[in-house]
């Protein structure tokens, strides 16, 4: 079974995390909500290891 990276992967994620930060600017909390939903979603179709994604769901619910 694969398994979830979770050590650092991203090779500029201060890049990725300003990107991110500046695709928010000017969103109202349900149209944050709503793009982070189509993120999570396009994210996950990329993936498309549905064992992966399990095991990132079961860790995002722990962080909670």
């Amino acid at each position: 079974m694969a398994k979830l990276i979770t050590t650092p992967n991203i090779a500029d994620a201060d890049a990725f995390y300003a990107a991110l930060m500046a695709a928010h600017e000017g969103c109202s909390k349900e149209e944050s909500d709503a793009l982070n939903a189509r993120l999570v979603l396009i994210l996950a179709n990329h993936v498309g290891d549905m064992n992966i994604l399990l095991q990132a769901l079961e860790l995002a619910r722990q962080k909670a």
